[in-house]
């Protein structure tokens, strides 16, 4: 069962990568902060070690070593950041589209 707080941070970390304010200083000529490249590798990643995660959990549940609870919360956790992910790619995706159908 995915839990309010884990739901909060997918969302969060993905928020991060999506953030129209830094789009803003980067127009302005605050170059600061990381490129929007790096943080969706960054989210990237983050999915991919909470998939990584998830199957340690199982494998150490079928070898008898782990808790029911902690396989279900990571699996959840996984499913939560995945399900983010693809909400981030589908906007990215009509984004794009949206950009091509633009006069020139």
């Amino acid at each position: 069962m995915t839990s309010p707080s884990v739901a909060a941070n997918a969302y969060a970390s993905l928020a991060r990568v999506a953030d129209p304010s830094a789009g803003l200083a980067r127009a302005a000529g605050e170059t600061g902060g990381p490129s929007f490249g790096s943080l969706l590798k960054d989210a990237i990643g983050s999915v991919v070690e909470s998939g990584r995660k998830s199957d340690a959990q199982s494998a150490a549940m079928a070898a008898g070593k782990s808790n029911i609870v902690d396989v279900v919360t990571a699996v959840s956790e996984t499913e939560v950041a995945v399900s983010a992910l693809v909400s981030v790619r589908d906007r990215m995706i009509q984004a794009y589209e949206e950009i091509m159908r633009m006069p020139i």
